[in-house]
């Protein structure tokens, strides 16, 4: 392994693995929507924080890193854990193969999202940011991971601009999901919004930055939850949203 990958997994770990705060805070979010023996899915899985946090409510885990470095760490982390399975790939609208953009030093903005990254570039806050190592994956989609392990209570997506294209590789609606979104980029998210929209009637919940706490007192539909990413003070860069389909009765 290389130094720029070392020192990026490295600061990966401390900043996401190794936050035991964020572990509680995960924790007490994921638990409203999961049970113990619970199947979840987790695209983008990094350095394995939320596998950890939901392994910690008993949840069995499906996680999905197709980056090399994170894959092999997380291997040598679950490799005899009977409750985690992990799926070397990336996930997609279809399957096939498709070139990663890898940042060695900053491996949490890799991409398949070539749109993504050339805007992610220009923009302030990635100026010391390189995408320094194209890498071919292998490409799946959601509902061929269904096909495999069962449908999951909780699928969590954070896949840096690609989160509408893995939405597009699903053709029945997971009960409870999450997906990433930019503030810069609310076009991303609504496109996830009218993704899942198609699948069955979802309502909607955000989460900003890193606080892990639902803001919207209800829950509202996706028309609401577009607006509503359109009206963010400029202090709230990103953040997640996540879906519920039906009523919330579990949160």
């Amino acid at each position: 392994m290389d130094i720029p990958t070392t020192l990026g997994l490295a600061r990966s770990l401390i900043v996401y693995r190794l936050n035991l705060a964020k572990q509680a805070r995960l924790r007490r979010l994921y638990g409203r929507f999961v049970r113990p023996g619970d199947l979840a899915f987790d695209v983008g899985a990094h350095v394995g924080d939320r596998i950890w946090a939901l392994r910690s409510l008993g949840c069995r885990v499906v996680a999905v890193e197709p980056q090399p470095a994170p894959l092999a760490l997380l291997r040598r982390f679950y490799r005899n854990a009977p409750d985690v399975v992990l799926e070397g790939c990336a996930l997609g609208a279809e399957t096939g193969r498709a070139d990663l953009l890898v940042s060695r030093r900053n491996p949490t903005v890799s991409s398949l999202s070539q749109d993504w990254v050339a805007d992610a570039g220009q923009r302030p806050d990635f100026a010391a940011v390189a995408w320094d190592r194209p890498v071919s994956v292998a490409v799946d989609t959601l509902d061929r991971l269904i096909d495999r392990h069962g449908m999951p209570q909780f699928c969590k997506i954070d896949v840096e601009g690609f989160e509408a294209e893995v939405l597009r590789g699903l053709t029945r609606p997971i009960p409870v999901l999450s997906f990433e979104f930019l503030a810069a980029r609310p076009d991303l998210a609504g496109a996830c919004l009218s993704e899942l929209s198609r699948l069955t009637e979802y309502r909607f919940n955000i989460a900003y930055g890193e606080k892990l706490v639902l803001e919207l007192p209800a829950w509202v539909d996706a028309a609401a939850m577009n607006a509503h990413l359109h009206s963010l003070s400029s202090g709230i860069a990103s953040g997640d949203i996540y879906a519920m389909a039906g009523l919330p009765e579990r949160a």
